[in-house]
């Protein structure tokens, strides 16, 4: 005779605890421990190595909408944060189904053990759908993620940590995940059987400023034949020019732009003035809107996911784009000399300005395409055509 089932419901080994008291149970996974940060929700269904490694994600914990993640496990090829001493991407992840073993030929582990490794505290067995439904009637909220093996909780210390957070609307993340001193990349992109190559020669001098670069950046553009000088994002105007670079690279990065661009937005304005081409993303691209007098704005849910549609006014073409942001350009702060090139077919917000007056561009998503579609690479062939044409004037 087959044995009765087990009614008994299992004791969480995991909490959420937003700051408006709302408790989300479930089993832990990835390392013990507590954390707190902005909770927000991702759509992408593939690239969660890569999104938990974005250090754009610093101070944030992410949602995962697709259930099954970790199903191809993970590897230490996709790792997208380049200052490996700093903290890693996220704080924490949300998840609806358990990890199971993963089936991929590049698989070297599984997500929950890789999380331990990086220190990434995890929960499963959450209702995702009706958490992402809540983030987009309320907005992100501030929470902490508990991850006890043994279940045992002191659920109003852990709110009371939860109501603590500041938030990230005014907090410089920067120098958590930036680099601290200037070094070479020549790393180009992965290739089936042959893995990552190096760059031979060189024709342009690109120096990218970081804010929390990643590394498929780097690897696209020294795909193009460009020398990659990486700064940290304190490098002044003469430390930068004084490299000769023909053009400077404006990194993404986590955090309130804001606060970022008190030191930031200085150097931007001075290196504009020399009309070296200049090309932002992500953080960058805030930057540069900050730099000629436009003011940032905190999104409600601001847009994660690899999947969001984005029109490009200069070639009158949408693109499937990965985005992870919280903050937006205020389109109507914009001056005369900035021209929109690209605006998000969700919700209309600013996604790229070109400077009318100077070799400048920037975009609001990330054309690196890792995780997430390919469709915008040509931006960083726009950003080499724009060295190419300031060295033959």
């Amino acid at each position: 005779m087959a044995a009765a089932p087990d009614w008994t419901p299992r004791k969480p080994t995991a909490l959420v605890v937003l700051a408006d008291g709302l408790v989300i149970e479930g089993a832990g996974l990835g390392a013990a421990g507590e954390a707190v940060g902005e909770v927000c929700f991702n759509t992408a269904m593939t690239g969660y190595e890569e999104i938990l490694t974005d250090p754009s994600y610093a101070g944030q914990i992410i949602t995962f909408t697709f259930p099954h993640i970790g199903v191809v496990g993970t590897n230490e090829e996709d790792i997208e944060t380049v200052n490996l001493a700093a903290s890693a991407g996220a704080r924490g992840c949300i998840l609806r189904a358990d990890v199971s073993d993963p089936s991929n030929f590049r698989a070297t582990r599984r997500l929950d053990v890789w999380m331990r490794t990086r220190g990434i505290i995890g929960i499963s067995g959450v209702d995702t759908r009706a958490l992402t439904a809540r983030i987009r009637r309320l907005g992100m909220p501030n929470a902490l993620i508990a991850h006890h093996p043994e279940g045992e909780f002191d659920r109003a210390a852990l709110l009371a940590k939860a109501k603590s957070f500041p938030g990230i609307d005014g907090m410089d993340l920067v120098p958590d995940v930036g680099a601290t001193q200037r070094y070479e990349w020549d790393e180009t992109s992965w290739r089936l059987e042959g893995g990552y190559g190096r760059r031979e020669g060189a024709k342009y001098r690109v120096v990218a400023v970081d804010y929390g670069i990643k590394r498929n950046i780097l690897r696209l553009l020294a795909d193009l034949g460009c020398e990659v000088i990486v700064v940290p994002a304190t490098a002044s105007p003469a430390e930068i020019m004084a490299l000769k670079p023909d053009g400077v690279f404006l990194s993404n990065g986590p955090g309130d732009p804001a606060e970022t661009g008190r030191y930031a937005v200085p150097t931007i304005q001075a290196i504009l003035d020399t009309r070296t081409p200049t090309f932002g993303i992500c953080l960058g691209h805030q930057m540069l809107g900050l730099a000629i007098g436009a003011r940032t704005m905190k999104m409600p849910q601001g847009h994660h996911g690899a999947n969001h549609p984005v029109m490009d006014y200069t070639t009158d073409k949408v693109e499937i784009v990965s985005m992870n942001h919280g903050f937006a350009l205020d389109p109507a702060t914009l001056p005369p000399n900035a021209r929109v090139t690209h605006v998000s077919l969700f919700d209309g917000s600013n996604c790229g300005i070109a400077l009318t007056d100077r070799p400048a561009f920037s975009v609001q998503y990330h054309p690196e395409a890792s995780p997430g579609p390919q469709d915008s690479h040509y931006l960083f062939k726009r950003f080499v055509d724009e060295m190419e044409r300031r060295r033959a004037a």
